[in-house]
């Protein structure tokens, strides 16, 4: 009895890195500076990690006050970074960032074009929309474009 007992307390020793490996997956991360146009740190800013083959958000968070901001625990996949304004509006987004699983990105810049007028209230038109930089995205992505910028100049607004 003693033996069967041994004999299965070791095979349970034995197996079980066997299924903490299978359940543990390796999650990356992604840090860098959120910038204005002129090259200021943008501080205190919120920076949204946005994943290029859904569209959806995987993360927010606010640039400390160097301007610059970590998302932890990604999974594998195709990002953006977008800085946004305080009306909510994008103003920037970094170049696609694909990440391996248990990488770890830094470095990553984000400059906002024309944050200068978006945060003063350049109207209703200000910024970049989500559905703007979803179409980029889409565009790039289609094309095989691994990295992208985009900008718009004037503040008016889209019909």
């Amino acid at each position: 009895m003693r033996r069967l007992l041994a004999v299965v307390v070791a095979c349970a020793l034995s197996t079980a890195p066997l299924f903490a490996a299978r359940g543990a997956q390796a999650t990356a991360s992604v840090a860098g500076t959120a910038t204005s146009n002129t090259g200021q740190a943008m501080a205190n800013t919120t920076v949204q990690l946005r994943n290029l083959m859904t569209g959806q958000l995987a993360g927010t968070t606010t640039s400390s006050s160097a301007g610059t901001f970590t998302f932890t625990g990604l999974p594998a996949g195709r990002y953006a970074i977008e800085v946004v304004n305080a009306a909510g509006q994008i103003v920037g987004t970094s170049a696609a960032l694909d990440v391996a699983a248990g990488a770890a990105l830094s470095g990553v810049g984000v400059s906002a074009a024309g944050a200068a007028a978006a945060a003063a209230g350049a109207g209703a038109g200000g910024g970049l929309s989500t559905g703007l930089i979803i179409g980029i995205t889409a565009a790039a992505i289609g094309a095989g474009v691994g990295i992208y910028a985009a900008t718009r100049e004037d503040a008016s607004p889209s019909k």
